[in-house]
């Protein structure tokens, strides 16, 4: 069993000359004519002196860190987002989300954005195809969308995204393929349906700084089985979401991200070849699945 490493006590005049500079940083903000910028800026100031205090952080980790974080901006571009990779690892994300989703009756619960979304993914009709060609096995998903009293909401615009079998998105090609991507409309009773791939596990990009961090610290890359959602309608808040795969090891192992939560967990019923499908459509003696996800918005809380 590893001894926990105890900083040795300091005495009460290293202490006041530490505070005094905590003391002297935080001042330097008041002037900020932005309040909430203000209160920001001293409350961070105020936790980072209060970590290294607490660790007694040593110059040489200092520098690791500084190191590692050049290395996540030097591999930070317009596909790759290693910042928000390490907001998600280290649970930040998930705590954003959870501040700012507060919850509200019976509403669908948030998840994490993640890095992958996509403006202006093409429309489908209801029971058309966000496929686009990529790999996997067909899945039929529907659902409903209403507000929490359970009256339907037409029109309701819904964004879905996941990644092929293989576990790559279609922004992680260089072909410039749109694949497992695109949106559709609720129709007048709330109802939608799509034709989709079953969502399989995936590592997070591990061959940067956030990988190795999760490599030294014994923590796997391994994201949950999952398909993405973020759902809008009118004088309601726009939810992000996705839905597991029931049954799928990485839930109960531990989501690289911390995304999974038990509301979202559906069931994945495997159908076999041949059988029916919902809107008759031919699968050539493919297997599928299908799943529903009847949807909860919450009201706007900025129009109250």
């Amino acid at each position: 069993m590893t001894t926990r490493q105890v900083a040795p006590p300091i005495s009460p005049e290293q202490a006041a000359v530490e505070q005094e500079l905590v003391d002297t940083v935080v001042a330097s903000f008041e002037k900020a004519q932005d309040p909430r910028l203000r209160q920001l800026m001293q409350a961070l100031t105020q936790h980072l002196h209060n970590f290294a205090r607490e660790v007694r952080l040593t110059e040489d980790e200092w520098n690791a860190g500084i190191e590692f974080l050049t290395a996540a901006g030097h591999i930070t571009d317009d596909k790759r987002q290693e910042f928000i990779l390490l907001s998600d690892v280290l649970g930040l994300s998930m705590q954003t989300i959870a501040i700012n989703n507060e919850t509200h009756k019976n509403a669908t619960e948030a998840t994490v954005f993640g890095p992958f979304f996509v403006q202006d993914a093409p429309e489908i009709p209801i029971g058309g195809d966000i496929a686009g060609g990529a790999n996997g096995q067909p899945c039929w998903v529907e659902g409903i969308v209403t507000d929490t009293s359970g009256k339907p909401l037409p029109g309701a615009r819904i964004e879905v995204w996941e990644a092929d079998e293989d576990g790559f998105y279609d922004v992680q090609y260089t072909n410039h393929r749109v694949a497992g991507r695109a949106h559709l409309f609720a129709d007048q009773d709330g109802h939608y349906a799509f034709w989709g791939l079953t969502p399989t596990p995936y590592p997070i990009p591990h061959d940067g700084p956030v990988g190795k961090m999760l490599e030294a610290v014994g923590r796997s890359p391994m994201r949950a089985s999952h398909l993405h959602f973020m759902v809008t309608a009118d004088e309601h808040r726009t939810l992000v979401t996705h839905i597991f795969v029931q049954g799928d090891p990485y839930i109960e192992a531990g989501d690289s991200v911390f995304g999974v939560k038990s509301s979202l967990i559906k069931r994945f019923e495997q159908q076999p070849a041949g059988a029916p499908t919902p809107d008759g459509r031919e699968l050539h003696g493919a297997t599928w699945a299908r799943t529903r996800f009847d949807i909860v918005l919450a009201p706007n809380p900025d129009l109250k």
